[in-house]
C-alpha cells in the first residue's frame, strides 16, 4: 500500500526537499542523480518510505535510536509531559524532569559527576566541555592554561571549537582559517599494531606519546579530548582501555582535565554504560547526546566535578559559566531521556545485550573470513569491519546496494560499520548480515 505524504508522493516530495532543504554532510549536487529517500512513518528497527518500502535501520539514525522508532514507552512519557509544561527558561527557573534527569545520571555515576549543564547536540557539549574546563584554570589563576589536546582521527562535532580538536580532514579543511587547533596525539587504535603488538601495546604506545607531550607542556595544557574505547567518526576505530586508564593517570599527575567524549559510544555502546568505565575511572568532563533522548529530541548534557562546579561558585558574575541557549534542559527532551533510563532498567539492557551480542557474531563470521574484509572488529554493540582495496566512490556504492537489499548502511570510507537499535532479533540480524555481505559482491570483486 502506497503511503502518500501530505503534499504529493514520494517524488514529489523528494523534489520539494530539494528546493527547500540543504541536507547535512550532503553535496546537494549529488541528488539529482540520487534523489533523498521520503521516510513517512518508523516502528521498531524499521523504517518506512512513501511507496510503502522498508529500510532495517542499521545505523540507528546517525547513531541516536537505542530502542527502535515508537518506542512505546518514550512515546507515552512524551505524550504526558506535553499535558504539563513542554518548556521553560532554565535560567532562574526549573522543573522536574531535568531535576530528576540530573539526579539520574549524577547516580550513575556514584555521584562522581554531580553536575549537569544541559544543551541541544554534541558539538555544543564539546564546546560546553571546552570553555569549562579554559574557564576553571582562568578562575584558579592559572589563565595560561588555555590549549587542548586531540587524538589522531577523533571526532567531536563541527562547530569552531569542536573543529578545534577534531581531526577528520574532511571537516576540518575549509575552515581552518577560523579555527584555533588543538594538539593532535598518535590514536591508540588496535589496527596500528605493530608485528608481534596487541591493542594493549598500541595503547600504551600511545599514551607514551602523551606523556613525553604533557612533559614539555602541561603548564599550558587545559584537557585532553578523547572518545573512549570507540573513535567512530574516524573509522570506528578501537582501542584498548588501558589507553583510557592511562589517560586519566596522566592527567592526574601533570594536573590536565580529562574530558570524555560518549557522545556517541555512552549509554550501551560499548557494552556497559559509559564506556569509561572499562578502564575504572572517571573522568572530569563527561560529554553525552544521541542516544540520551532514544532518538527522539535533541539533548546533550555536559556532567562534571563538584571540584570544578565549586571553581564558578561567586559572588562575582564574571566567575560564573555564562553559556546558554534558549531550549537548555527542554522538558519534553528530559522526559524522553528519563524514559530512556527506565527502559535499561527495567529491561537490563545491559545483560540482554551481552547475550545477543554473542549470537550476532556468530551470524556475522562468514563477513569475518571473507577474503576482501580486513579488521573485523565489535565493542559491545558496534561491528566494523575495513573492505580491502576498494573502488573509488566505494562508500556511496556500498551505501545504495545496502539499500536494494533493504538496509540502511553508511559506510566512513572504507570502513562498514553496523550500529543498530538494540532490538534488534536473530532474524533481522540475519538480513542485515546477508545485505551487507551482497552489498560487498556488488562493489568488491574477489580476487
Amino acid at each position: 500500500m502506497k503511503l502518500d505524504p501530505p503534499g504529493g508522493g514520494a517524488e514529489e516530495l523528494a523534489a520539494r526537499s530539494l528546493r527547500a532543504v540543504w541536507h547535512p554532510c550532503t553535496q546537494m549536487k549529488v541528488h539529482e542523480s540520487i534523489p533523498p529517500i521520503a521516510m513517512v512513518s518508523g516502528e521498531g528497527a524499521w523504517l518506512t518510505d512513501a511507496s510503502g518500502r522498508r529500510y532495517l535501520d542499521a545505523v540507528s539514525s546517525w547513531w541516536v535510536n537505542l530502542f527502535g522508532h515508537r518506542e512505546p514507552r518514550i512515546n507515552a512519557a512524551i505524550r504526558a509531559q506535553l499535558d504539563r509544561l513542554e518548556h521553560v527558561i532554565l535560567a532562574g527557573f526549573t522543573h522536574e524532569p531535568v531535576v530528576q534527569l540530573s539526579e539520574r545520571l549524577a547516580a550513575l555515576t556514584d555521584y562522581a559527576l554531580g553536575h549537569c549543564f544541559y544543551a541541544s547536540d554534541g558539538a555544543s557539549a564539546t564546546e560546553i566541555a571546552l570553555k569549562m574546563s579554559a574557564h576553571y584554570w582562568r578562575n584558579a589563576g592559572r589563565a595560561g592554561k588555555n590549549r587542548f589536546i586531540a587524538v589522531a582521527g577523533g571526532y567531536h562535532g563541527e562547530t569552531l571549537g569542536a573543529l578545534g580538536v577534531t581531526d577528520v580532514e574532511i571537516f576540518r579543511t575549509a575552515y581552518q582559517p577560523l579555527l584555533r587547533a588543538g594538539t593532535t596525539m598518535p590514536s591508540p587504535d588496535a589496527r596500528r599494531a605493530e608485528p608481534g603488538e596487541d591493542g594493549f601495546d598500541c595503547a600504551r604506545r600511545a599514551a607514551d606519546a602523551l606523556e613525553a607531550h604533557l612533559e614539555a607542556h602541561a603548564e599550558e595544557t587545559a584537557a585532553i579530548i578523547v572518545e573512549p574505547l570507540i573513535q567512530c567518526a574516524g573509522g570506528m576505530a578501537m582501542h584498548h582501555s588501558e589507553y583510557v586508564r592511562r589517560v586519566r593517570a596522566l592527567c592526574n599527575r601533570f594536573e590536565v582535565h580529562f574530558i570524555a567524549d560518549e557522545i556517541a559510544v555512552g549509554f550501551g555502546r560499548t557494552g556497559s554504560f559509559f564506556a569509561h568505565e572499562q578502564a575504572l575511572v572517571r573522568p572530569d568532563f563527561l560529554c553525552l547526546s544521541k542516544g540520551i533522548t532514544g532518538g527522539y529530541l535533541p539533548l546533550s548534557v555536559v556532567m562534571t566535578t563538584d571540584k570544578i562546579y565549586e571553581a564558578f561558585y561567586d559572588d562575582d558574575v564574571a566567575r560564573g559559566f555564562l553559556h546558554s541557549h534558549s531550549y537548555t534542559g527542554n522538558a519534553l527532551a528530559c522526559s524522553a531521556a528519563l524514559a530512556v533510563l527506565d527502559i535499561f532498567r527495567d529491561d537490563d539492557v545491559i545483560e540482554a545485550n551481552y547475550q545477543k551480542a554473542d549470537g550476532f557474531d556468530t551470524l556475522a563470521g562468514r563477513l569475518r573470513e571473507d577474503e576482501r574484509v580486513a579488521h573485523f572488529r565489535r565493542c559491545g554493540m558496534v561491528w566494523a569491519f575495513d573492505v580491502v582495496q576498494p573502488v573509488p566512490g566505494f562508500a556511496r556504492a556500498y551505501a545504495e546496494a545496502a539499500l536494494r537489499e533493504g538496509v540502511l548502511l553508511r559506510p566512513i570510507g572504507n570502513t562498514v560499520y553496523f550500529m543498530p537499535p538494540y532490538v534488534l532479533d536473530f532474524d533481522e540480524w540475519a538480513l542485515l548480515v546477508r545485505a551487507a555481505r551482497l552489498a560487498l559482491d556488488a562493489t568488491v570483486v574477489r580476487d
